[in-house]
């Protein structure tokens, strides 16, 4: 094995760890999980104003679920933007 190709392997784990690192970071911040909460609060208040106080126990239960998909789709720009304040 020639010395650039190992030298590549080398860079290339390195690159993958600091990667993992701050995945890892990321899934344990504190500015992931207040934006999760402060999501879903804000599609729990919204889906409640529209509903109108509805007693369906079906409609009601959707609630956590889509607070939980939209925050996880919200959650990639809040990420790069975090990740640019972290690095």
């Amino acid at each position: 094995m020639s010395k650039s190709t190992l030298e590549e392997r080398v860079d290339n784990i390195e690159a993958r760890n600091k990667r993992v690192e701050l995945d890892k970071k990321w899934e344990t911040s504190w500015t992931r999980k207040i934006l999760i909460a402060v999501l879903t609060y804000v599609v729990v208040v919204t889906y409640s104003v529209l509903i109108k106080k509805t007693s369906s126990v079906f409609l009601s239960s959707l609630v956590p679920v889509m607070g939980f998909v939209l925050s996880t789709l919200s959650l990639r720009l809040a990420r790069r933007v975090w990740e640019k304040v972290i690095l």
